[in-house]
């Protein structure tokens, strides 16, 4: 179910949009008769992250961060528009 209040109503009753919106009711905030806001119930966190969750997923090689070699032209696609930047 759905309720659409103009902002000064949703101002002088929040209190109980919020009951309505903790009992399952979504609230839509409108200026002028145009929706810019909606009241939903919060459905809690997202689970905890698990430090080391991914571990054996993520490789990291040795020559990660060694100097990135000199762009070749010739391994470039035709259309790159940084080909004629280059060499």
């Amino acid at each position: 179910m759905e309720k659409v209040v103009n902002i000064h109503e949703a101002k002088t009753n929040f209190s109980r949009l919020i009951e309505r919106v903790r009992a399952g009711e979504r609230v839509v905030i409108a200026k002028a008769g145009r929706p810019v806001a909606v009241l939903s119930r919060y459905e809690g966190r997202p689970p905890r992250r698990v430090p080391g969750m991914d571990r054996g997923r993520v490789v990291i090689h040795a020559n990660f961060d060694d100097p990135v070699p000199e762009w070749d032209p010739d391994n470039m696609h035709p259309d790159d528009p940084l080909r004629g930047l280059v060499g």
